[in-house]
């Protein structure tokens, strides 16, 4: 059996055809648009992971980090012999560089500074940690590193990479990082 269509059918089933040539036309653009973004983003992510590796070769190359319990006498910032020891094999590395900067960073624990730094003018950890880095930077000078590449920075407290609430904890975050910094020769 045949249906046949009169003439509103034959009007009605040409909207329907029409309606999904539209819906068809429609979706091939948004899967053309689709396809160009997705080549975009790949493209993006490309040139992203490029300038990453840049970065990685003009940002910190080597970070060398020193328990300050072994650096500094207790409760101070005179260099030890061990100390010494140690900031002596960092100078021979640092020592042939040339296009870069060496960033000292001074961190010590959450404990308040006592009575006796307080009488030699160290009123808080930030200054405790600008003094000690500030005498591992005049180290570093003294024994070959060029001073136009180095810097102290004193952070105290901050950037704690353990719990302040152990002794073991404490001892961990009382430190300093030598940080090189750019290309390096």
């Amino acid at each position: 059996m045949t249906a046949r269509l009169g003439p509103l059918g034959v009007v009605a089933a040409g909207a329907l055809l029409s309606g999904c040539i539209t819906m068809q036309s429609d979706y091939d653009e948004l899967q053309v648009r689709y396809e160009q973004s997705q080549a975009a983003n790949r493209q993006l992510s490309t040139e992203n992971q490029a300038l990453q590796a840049q970065l990685g070769q003009q940002g910190v190359q080597s970070t060398y980090t020193v328990a300050a319990d072994m650096l500094f006498a207790p409760h101070g910032f005179d260099i030890t012999p061990n100390g010494q020891a140690a900031l002596n094999d960092i100078a021979g590395k640092l020592r042939g560089l040339k296009n870069s900067k060496v960033v000292v960073y001074g961190y010590t624990d959450s404990e308040p500074v006592g009575p006796p730094l307080k009488k030699q003018g160290i009123a808080t950890n930030v200054d405790l940690s600008s003094k000690r880095a500030d005498v591992v930077v005049n180290y570093l000078r003294a024994h070959g590193v060029d001073p136009k590449l180095l810097s102290a920075k004193g952070r105290g407290e901050t950037h704690p990479v353990a719990s302040n609430a152990s002794p073991q904890g404490r001892a961990k975050n009382r430190r300093i990082e030598i940080a090189v910094e750019g290309p390096g020769t």
